[in-house]
């Protein structure tokens, strides 16, 4: 009786441990939203049920120079149609375009801090919300701009009315690699912008919005011990990446996939993502010659950016967000592949 005792003892432990290393965390999950008015149709209302959506992160506004140049200003506020659905919470993002603080001094950059707080406040009550519990910042910075957003976050941080508000702010691969000259943001959490990676400008074949490859340079190795909580942003987005004479002439909104596959538009160059124009293109202003590169995201693509992040977080809770919430976008992403994605984390 005593032997079963001390078996029964031995096993239950065991078993314990086998099932909680078995239990895998389920991450909050969500969307970016990047349009200027807020609407939803019912493929993105289904999109967000489907995934079982949290937070919708909705850029209010950015913030770059005026015309002339000389003062950095709130350009392209979003304007809302209809209230974000109370079964998600709304998260405020403001994009800084890093090139407004060469020419700023702290009082200027306090000065933008206080315009920012009444605008973004102003905006939530017209998404039909009564609060937010977090602001994130979306900044590209760099070296020289570094200490002056960093200044921006920190100052935030301080005025009374986001005092029970958390200040986020994206970060890039290069920013997490390259610590030494990025910094690390003045902030709690981070998110992860895992797109974007590859030179955009560079005429050839490859696909700038994400590979493997610069991935895995970026952040093998580094990203475990980046000292921050930390979410995951997603790449759903296709685009066309246009260049004449192999120089980049910038990314066409009037082209489309069925464009690109009619041969009498376009000649496409085998085993890659490259499409030559074979006569004008007046609806587009493109010239017969110029080259088109095909960029998309497929499945494959994220599940294998899935599975690496799983490996490098180590079982760390974190959101995973997709961007972005769009009719278009998501046409090209079923819930099956979403829940799959959000499954192999």
């Amino acid at each position: 009786m005593l032997r079963k005792t001390q078996l029964f003892l031995f096993l239950v432990p065991l078993s314990l441990l086998f099932l909680s290393s078995c239990t895998k965390t389920k991450h909050e999950t969500g969307f970016y939203f990047w349009k200027t008015v807020f609407q939803l149709d019912t493929i993105e209302n289904r999109a967000l049920k489907e995934i079982e959506a949290k937070s919708v992160y909705v850029r209010i506004i950015d913030i770059d120079f005026d015309p002339s140049g000389v003062q950095a200003v709130p350009i392209s506020p979003i304007t809302f149609t209809q209230p974000v659905p109370k079964e998600q919470q709304l998260i405020p993002v403001v994009f800084v375009n890093q090139r407004i603080f060469a020419e700023m001094d702290s009082l200027q950059i306090r000065g933008l801090a206080n315009k920012i707080v009444p605008f973004v406040t102003a905006k939530i009550q017209q998404a039909g919300k009564d609060k937010f519990t977090e602001l994130q910042l979306d900044c590209d910075w760099t070296k020289t701009s570094r200490d002056k957003f960093f200044y921006l976050l920190t100052y935030l941080q301080e005025l009374p009315a986001l005092k029970e508000i958390m200040v986020s702010s994206t970060l890039r691969l290069h920013q997490v690699k390259n610590t030494v000259t990025s910094g690390i943001p003045p902030v709690k959490k981070v998110m992860l912008m895992c797109y974007n990676m590859g030179n955009l400008r560079q005429f050839g074949n490859q696909n700038s919005i994400l590979n493997q490859q610069d991935l895995r340079t970026y952040l093998s190795g580094t990203l475990r011990n980046y000292p921050m909580e930390m979410d995951i942003a997603l790449p759903l987005f296709q685009w066309f990446v246009v260049f004449r004479n192999n120089n980049y002439i910038g990314i066409s909104k009037h082209i489309n996939e069925e464009d690109i596959k009619d041969t009498s538009l376009f000649t496409h160059n085998p085993n890659t993502n490259l499409y030559i124009l074979s006569k004008d293109l007046s609806k587009a202003n493109l010239k017969k010659g110029d080259v088109i590169r095909f960029e998309s995201i497929n499945q494959e693509d994220l599940l294998q950016t899935a599975k690496f992040l799983r490996g490098e977080l180590k079982g760390k809770e974190h959101r995973i967000i997709f961007y972005h919430l769009d009719q278009a976008t998501l046409a090209n992403h079923g819930a099956a592949e979403l829940q799959k994605i959000i499954a192999a984390f």
